[in-house]
């Protein structure tokens, strides 16, 4: 049986327990849905027949971002015999697939597809979100709750929680290198890394060009499909494969809708719940702490 993929999961869940009103507001998603991104916004095209897992684009990525030393060196290729997802301390991975028929395996880049209208962002109730004109999904830490909603929004399953501080919740994810790239026109890190020009940096609207122009030229090579194109509403981030999407990993049955366009009401008041329940609970065993460690010094003052 196929696993719930995350749009009906949301749909089913979140419509479920709040249907009356959802549903009477959910035409007013349409304009939402229909939102095409920046028009002047930036992206990369991934071309899975080109790439080897080299894994240069991880390495520049770590080094860009600054992130710990991973625990494995960039040259141990046996980090591809297993199914990776992105993290707190590796924002991109790259993952190897079997394909039935095919004498080679595909290799795929995994990191956040910076969303034309992310569920991240819509299901943020503090704000910690931005969709930048550049195309980059960015995150301010600073006003970040922990309520870890964009998790379970996302349906790239791309955000990382770091769970390193407890008093100082974090979510990690790629920026497109925004701060030291993006924002002055210059590619991101991995773009430039890549010895095999598998990433295509340029302007979403172009690429969508030159991705079709390569399906038309090369009708034997790809599939007849740019993924991402129009997956739940667009992602700067954009795939060609000489296999068919599921089969490289990707989640095949997402639309071409936000995930969040009929429920963008209710998760106004779902993040709520999810950040009070903890909040009383800390505070809850803040309290015992407290009582406790007033019965020691009681106890201590009377001996």
């Amino acid at each position: 049986m196929k696993a719930m993929n995350r749009r009906k999961f949301l749909k089913g869940s979140l419509l479920g327990g709040a249907a009356a009103s959802v549903i009477a507001k959910s035409k007013n998603a349409d304009a939402s849905a229909t939102f095409g991104g920046y028009p002047e916004a930036m992206g990369v095209l991934v071309d899975l027949t080109r790439c080897v897992g080299c894994r240069s684009c991880e390495a520049a990525c770590n080094k860009e971002q600054g992130l710990p030393a991973p625990a494995q060196s960039f040259d141990d290729l046996s980090v591809l015999d297993h199914t990776r997802r992105t993290s707190e301390g590796a924002y991109t991975v790259v993952n190897r697939y079997e394909i039935p028929g095919q004498d080679h395996p595909l290799f795929r880049k995994i990191q956040c597809n910076h969303c034309n209208e992310p569920a991240c962002l819509t299901s943020c109730f503090v704000k910690a979100y931005t969709k930048t004109p550049e195309g980059a999904v960015i995150y301010d830490p600073t006003v970040c709750v922990g309520c870890r909603t964009c998790m379970v929004a996302c349906p790239f399953y791309i955000p990382a929680y770091s769970y390193s501080s407890v008093l100082n919740p974090v979510i990690k994810k790629c920026i497109f290198c925004y701060d030291t790239r993006l924002k002055f026109g210059r590619p991101p890190a991995c773009v430039e890394a890549c010895p095999r020009e598998v990433l295509t940096f340029g302007k979403r609207q172009d690429l969508i060009k030159i991705g079709n122009q390569r399906i038309q030229n090369y009708p034997d090579l790809y599939e007849d499909h740019i993924y991402g194109e129009n997956e739940v509403g667009g992602t700067s981030w954009m795939y060609l494969s000489s296999a068919p999407f599921d089969q490289v990993g990707f989640d095949t049955d997402l639309g071409t809708q936000p995930i969040l366009s009929y429920v963008k009401e209710f998760l106004t008041v779902v993040p709520m719940v999810l950040t009070i329940w903890p909040a009383l609970f800390a505070g809850f065993h803040l309290l015992a702490t407290r009582k406790d460690a007033q019965k020691k010094q009681e106890k201590s003052e009377k001996s």
